[in-house]
């Protein structure tokens, strides 16, 4: 009988089966092991710490610009006392005593017949003729971003197509700003980047 040949093993060991082959028993891992094994995980971790700290940290050049621009945000403030922020345009002098205002990008969904998703991305500058045009500008520029959401949204590309599509925008949007700065006036409206995409 089969359960007549198993033996007994003694404690720690496994018993023989009706080959004879004994089943070895589990070791247990020595302290020394133990230790080797941590110091080479510290050793992968650490070297790897280290090598993504040298290889990913930002180079020297583009430190010290970001924190040129840092600084320079900083020391920015306009009369009544905020911080320029990304959202806020940028104010040049230009010919005659006119200042060109840059706006933020305006990016936008355009319809299409098809449904394909196209995209509109404007950079615009405004002639504005005095420093309390651009005075009054600023303040409202959540309205005019609004604004130019819901009206270039309602374009398709093809009425952008050529010159006159072009024209007919800058007077859109001259008429749009001219609305909501009133009794300011802009002079005109610029087109500096129109991708359609």
């Amino acid at each position: 009988m089969a359960e007549d040949k198993v033996q007994e093993a003694p404690e720690g060991e496994a018993p023989e089966g009706e080959e004879g082959e004994g089943v070895k028993p589990k070791k247990k891992l020595s302290m020394k092991m133990m230790l080797i094994a941590g110091a080479a995980a510290l050793v992968v971790v650490g070297g790897g710490g280290t090598a993504g700290f040298i290889f990913l940290k930002p180079k020297p050049e583009a430190a010290g610009k970001a924190g040129a621009k840092k600084a320079e945000k900083k020391g920015k403030k306009d009369d009544k006392g905020k911080k320029d922020d990304k959202s806020a345009g940028q104010v040049r002098e230009g010919p005659d005593g006119v200042l060109f205002y840059t706006m933020p990008d305006v990016v936008v969904n355009m319809q299409t017949a098809d449904g394909r998703p196209t995209f509109l991305k404007l950079k615009l500058t405004l002639e504005l003729p005095d420093q309390a045009t651009v005075d009054a500008l600023e303040p409202n520029m959540p309205r005019l971003q609004d604004m130019f959401q819901t009206f270039l949204r309602e374009l398709r590309p093809e009425d952008l197509s050529g010159s006159q599509g072009t024209y007919q925008l800058r007077m859109e949007i001259l008429r749009r700003v001219n609305l909501v700065i009133a009794p300011s006036k802009a002079n005109a409206v610029l087109i500096e980047e129109m991708l359609i995409n």
